[in-house]
């Protein structure tokens, strides 16, 4: 059967109250910072339930509910190479809400410590990856929602599906490339900085100018970060699990439509970026910190533009440049663009123009 509890953050002047799960040493959610909540008890509805743990965990009665989203776990199971179930998994599904006020006074909870954390610090916290998907919801003011958790048995995030579309996971990187254990979803990660991998293929022609020609994108407007500017050939992130050069391809196909052989996919070295400063930029009013090691590739098998397949939500357009004119372009900060000026230096040294 599967399981129901409810969870829910009281708010109070920019803070949230958050309860540090010490008390239970074999507590699954021990050392984690979560909100207040619990079992739903026979014969009660999820507002029932979370107006009565509440005032068992803290001692206030909770006003201005607000149910915001159905969180369904799935963890503990085991698949094989097909996708199918091997060793079944636990289900359990969370009514979330959000509480804006409430009265009473406070008792000491016997399953942690209770704090009022501000918003911005609870990101900082201990908690699962999951929890920062709905965090973020929260704080972007996302109508209700359903969203699908699926954690491994090591406790570790493998898929988060939100109203039904899967949402990108990555794998969160060590200073020195290597892979942390950590998993986290791509806005999380970019709202928080965190390490991650990217693939930056560029393709290029011969030309009787500088050499060569590089083909740029013109990012869809819709885009999270840099909408509208110029940009590298075919870029993405790797997801969590996957390769380099299987995501390159895979890039090249999704935005250009070109199905490229991986062997005609040529490394040329690797390139650390992120944006200046700690603070990021904020596109569509939100915040975005880039930080990235990024697996940069030459293509320079033919191809005509015209009979490009462009992914609309990614890419506007795309067009031919003069190598050395596209890099004084971005010397001189005359192209709108979000290329790296060092990067573009790499392709240059790469083809003998540099």
């Amino acid at each position: 059967m599967n399981e129901c509890t409810t969870l829910c953050y009281v708010e109070k002047d920019g803070k949230y109250l958050m309860l540090h799960r010490t008390t239970k040493k074999n507590d699954i959610n021990h050392e984690k910072w979560i909100g207040i909540g619990g079992h739903c008890e026979e014969g009660e509805s999820p507002e029932e339930c979370i107006l009565r743990e509440a005032r068992e965990e803290t001692g206030y009665i909770l006003d201005g509910l607000r149910f915001r989203g159905i969180v369904t776990f799935v963890s503990g199971g085991e698949r094989d190479t097909e996708g199918r179930w091997t060793e079944h998994p636990v289900s359990e599904y969370m009514f979330l809400f959000t509480a804006s006020d409430f009265h009473g006074d406070p008792i000491p909870c016997d399953e942690g410590e209770l704090q009022w954390i501000s918003k911005e610090e609870v990101w900082d916290l201990n908690l699962w990856a999951g929890d920062r998907i709905f965090f973020r919801l929260l704080d972007e003011e996302a109508p209700f929602f359903s969203l699908k958790l699926l954690y491994d048995k090591s406790g570790t995030l493998r898929e988060a599906v939100l109203n039904g579309k899967e949402l990108e996971l990555f794998d969160i990187l060590n200073e020195d490339g290597t892979q942390s254990g950590q998993v986290e979803e791509r806005n999380v990660a970019h709202r928080l900085g965190l390490l991650h991998g990217t693939v930056h293929t560029w393709i290029v022609r011969k030309n009787e100018k500088s050499g060569y020609d590089v083909l740029l994108q013109k990012r869809s407007m819709n885009k999270d970060s840099h909408p509208g500017e110029y940009d590298i050939s075919s870029a993405g992130h790797i997801s969590s699990g996957d390769t380099p050069l299987l995501s390159a391809v895979r890039e090249m196909q999704e935005e250009l439509g070109i199905d490229a052989d991986p062997s005609d996919i040529k490394e040329i070295g690797i390139h650390r970026g992120k944006f200046a400063g700690n603070f990021g930029k904020n596109f569509h009013d939100r915040l975005f910190k880039d930080r990235e090691i990024s697996h940069v590739y030459i293509y320079d098998k033919e191809i005509d533009i015209e009979k490009l397949k462009l992914q609309e939500s990614e890419v506007e357009s795309v067009k031919w440049m003069d190598y050395a004119e596209c890099r004084q372009a971005l010397k001189e900060k005359t192209i709108h663009s979000c290329v790296y000026l060092d990067e573009f230096e790499q392709i240059g040294e790469a083809l003998g123009l540099v």
